[in-house]
């Protein structure tokens, strides 16, 4: 191994034997030997990289991709079927905190436990013991038995232990999240200061901004490959591109299949429909007379419910909204900054001079981000036929990830409502900028000193 290099993986494959029946007992395993059939399944299927003294490596990926038994086996927990590793140095790991506590022991008694299980001799816990007392914040309490301590306690005094053994390197597996607030930025704050001294450290984290907080370099990890190395940004960027478009597709397929499973029992109700024909028609007929008889009452009422979640005198009647993607194919989610397209399809019941249609994105707690109608946009509309659509069309969607509503009305040219619809549909928007807020600015920063 090169000297500058503390870790050196090549080429590591590791499988685990799902069984699909396995036999428990010896006479099971003898007289049920078809029991024992199982499948191979590689986590982790040729991972090779190198880690220099005093670099922090971020490890990214999906859950089940592999990244907690590449740290298992860089901590010796378990081997590798095929590959090699080496280390340079004494290992310290942060994947089980409190591994080898003991319940009925003092948090002082497993502190000594604890720390023999990282190599340390009792000369060498008895020189630490007061820093990790003082560094867990938990003197007051480390003499009673760890059953009495809370789970914040609990991991504090193993974390506590785990980052005062003196190790070379240090591998961490998402237990960043230790104690209240003050506690976690104590613990970042050591963890630099770790790093500083030269000390190694690898962390797994599905929280993307401590990568790029804390780490030289990160590794994205995918279906037990390497998809992408490099510095932490360009690799956080790659993997949050690769979330997004998966979020989206997986949107889209659950659209696709809803929209199937729509379409059959739409066919269904239409064959049923089609065999009731002929022995309900009287009835039919009858009911549309009487449908009409209603319809013309609400058409004439001027009263309107503006509490409700979709009212106006209905003069004017939205018969369906959709949002179109850059490609012009319907959806409920949107990439940003793509091109999308609205229609607003509408029929009317009663004649006016003139149309006004409006639209609005609205968060899930009600707050509304943007809204126009066309009125506002200088474009007049009037009366042309009994069945029409209207189209908007946005440029660029500037909003942020998440879940948003569309709102959707007609009203005429004095702002009575003719048909309002409060919350028409929900959409998500998938956008790979990380700002917080509602949308996303173009900007540019500049230094000059």
């Amino acid at each position: 191994m090169e000297n500058y290099n503390v870790i050196k993986v090549t080429d590591i494959r590791k499988k685990f034997s799902v069984y699909y029946d396995k036999g428990r007992t010896i006479k099971e395993k003898i007289l049920f030997k078809n029991r024992n059939r199982h499948e191979d399944r590689w986590v982790l299927k040729g991972i090779t990289f190198e880690v220099k003294k005093g670099e922090a490596l971020g490890l990214v990926g999906k859950n089940g991709c592999g990244k907690s038994t590449l740290l298992k086996l860089l901590t010796k927990i378990m081997y590798p079927d095929s590959g090699s590793i080496e280390i340079k140095g004494r290992v310290s790991s942060l994947i089980e905190l409190g591994a080898g506590f003991h319940p009925d022991m003092s948090g002082r008694e497993n502190i000594y436990i604890n720390a023999s299980i990282f190599g340390l001799t009792k000369k060498e816990i008895d020189e630490r013991i007061q820093d990790i007392i003082d560094f867990s914040e938990l003197e007051e309490f480390i003499d009673n038995p760890v059953r009495t301590y809370s789970s914040g306690m609990y991991m504090r005094l193993a974390f506590s232990v785990a980052i005062n053994v003196n190790a070379d390197i240090l591998l961490i597996d998402e237990i960043l999240a230790v104690g209240d607030a003050n506690f976690q930025a104590k613990c970042f704050d050591k963890l630099r200061e770790l790093k500083a001294s030269g000390i190694t450290i690898i962390i797994v984290t599905h929280d993307t901004n401590t990568v790029e907080r804390f780490c030289n370099k990160a590794i994205w990890i995918n279906n037990g490959i390497i998809s992408e190395s490099g510095t932490s940004t360009k690799v956080v960027d790659a993997y949050l591109n690769f979330m997004n478009n998966e979020k989206y597709d997986n949107i889209i397929e659950q659209q696709e299949k809803l929209a199937e499973d729509k379409g059959e029992q739409i066919e269904v109700e239409e064959l049923l429909e089609n065999n009731k024909v002929d022995k309900t028609s009287e009835v039919k007929e009858s009911t549309e007379e009487l449908n009409d008889i209603v319809e013309s009452e609400i058409l004439e009422s001027d009263k309107i419910d503006y509490n409700a979640n979709r009212f106006g005198l209905k003069y004017i009647e939205i018969t369906k909204a959709e949002i179109r993607n850059g490609d012009g194919v319907k959806t409920t989610v949107v990439k940003a900054g793509e091109k999308i397209e609205l229609d607003i399809y509408y029929k009317v019941n009663k004649r006016l001079d003139e149309y006004v249609f409006g639209m609005g994105f609205f968060t899930m707690d009600g707050v509304c981000i943007f809204g126009t109608n066309t009125q506002i946009d200088r474009l007049s509309i009037p009366h042309s036929k009994d069945i029409g659509m209207v189209k908007l069309f946005i440029g660029n969607l500037p909003l942020l990830s998440g879940k948003y509503i569309l709102q959707v009305a007609v009203v005429d040219q004095n702002g009575t409502p003719m048909d309002f619809y409060r919350n028409y549909c929900y959409f998500d928007v998938i956008n790979s900028d990380r700002s917080v807020g509602l949308v996303s600015i173009n900007r540019k920063w500049e230094l000059n000193i």
